[in-house]
This record gives C-alpha cells, sequence and structure tokens, in this order.
C-alpha cells in the first residue's frame, strides 16, 4: 500500500509539474514577446504568444455562463477538486503508525501488543548501544507485516557500521523474538550530533 502510494504520489506531482511548468513556459514566453523577437512563425491559434494576449479570451470566458446548467457544475467541479486535494493532502500527513502488532499466542487467537510499548522498549535498548545519543523509533506497516524505521543521533567517536550491526543484533533481534515475528525489516537514518564548542580557560 506505500509503495502504491508512494508510486501515486510522484506521477501526480510529476503532472502537475509538467502542466505548470509547461503553462508557465507558454506565458513567459509571450509575455517577453520571444516569438517577434526570435523573429519565429507561429501558427494562428498559438496561444499567448503576444503581451497584450490573455489566459483566456472574452467568448471562452462567457461561452456558457448563460446556460442554467453552467454554474452548478462549475461549482460542483472545484467542490469535488477542493475535496480531492484536502484528501491527498490529509493522506500525506497522517501519521502511518502502528498501533499494534497481532503476536502468536500459541492458543490460536493471538494477542494485541501495543506498538508504542515495542517503540519505546526498542528506543530504549537502541539509546542503551555505545554511540548512539538518541533514538527515535516508529513502526509502520500492517499488524502482521510491521517494518521498523529507527533515526539515530550517532555521537562523535561512534562507529557506523559497528553501531548498525549491534542494532540489528541486539535491540532488533530482542523485538523480533518477543513479538514473535518471523522478520522485522528496518529502515535507519544515521545522523551525526553536533556539539557546541565551549572555551576552555
Amino acid at each position: 500500500m506505500r509503495r502504491i502510494r508512494r508510486t501515486v504520489n510522484r506521477v501526480l506531482l510529476g503532472l502537475a509539474g509538467v502542466v505548470l511548468l509547461g503553462t508557465g513556459g507558454l506565458v513567459l514566453f509571450g509575455g517577453f514577446d520571444l516569438p517577434a523577437r526570435w523573429h519565429l512563425a507561429l501558427p494562428a491559434h498559438w496561444p499567448w504568444s503576444r503581451p497584450g494576449d490573455v489566459l483566456l479570451a472574452p467568448q471562452q470566458r462567457t461561452r456558457w455562463t448563460d446556460q442554467g446548467w453552467w454554474w452548478p457544475v462549475v461549482i460542483a467541479a472545484l467542490a469535488v477538486l477542493v475535496l480531492l486535494m484536502l484528501w491527498w493532502l490529509l493522506v500525506q500527513l497522517r501519521r502511518q503508525r502502528l498501533s499494534g502488532l497481532l503476536v502468536d499466542s500459541g492458543d490460536g487467537e493471538g494477542a494485541l501488543l501495543r506498538g508504542r510499548a515495542l517503540e519505546d522498549v526498542l528506543a530504549a535498548e537502541t539509546e542503551s548501544l555505545d554511540g548512539v545519543d538518541r533514538a527515535g523509533i516508529r513502526l509502520t506497516g500492517r499488524r502482521t507485516e510491521p517494518r521498523l524505521r529507527a533515526s539515530l543521533a550517532l555521537a562523535p567517536h561512534a562507529d557506523p557500521g559497528t553501531v548498525l550491526r549491534r542494532l540489528s543484533d541486539e535491540a532488533v533481534a530482542h523485538a523480533r523474538g518477543s513479538a514473535g515475528l518471523n522478520h522485522l525489516p528496518a529502515d535507519v537514518r544515521l545522523r551525526a550530533v553536533k556539539h557546541r564548542a565551549e572555551r576552555v580557560s
């Protein structure tokens, strides 16, 4: 689902960018009177070829305004467009945090483990590793197939390779075992902690 949403986002953003770039380029092309300066023979129907051209001619703006269906259709279309854009914005801003994990309790029914509890335990164990100054942990995905997203702030003396290896062999392995998961994919982001210089007297 996340991969599909990411693909849709890229396609929509790409199409919006192409439309805006093309329209803006045409308007600037005519606004700076480039066809006349460059002596270009443009077709007669070419839009916005002179500085005095407008985006929509009067006949285009008023073509259907005397029709009874025109304004209801325009208002409905704009309302649908606004709702779609708001929905898209909310989807982007929505936190994709996993509320709980389905754990096999051995009785055939299973149990629900709170995602926040596992995140707190993982963060505490990760921050106890040598070289990790701070750790932000978030679980995403589905209850039966969770994923781990970790953001680690490393101390100046930390070795990234060692930190990643210990994170995988200790913290992630313990979380995977305690939740009864066969695998727990992890996306890890590392950044260095910047300490403010202090004057020594």
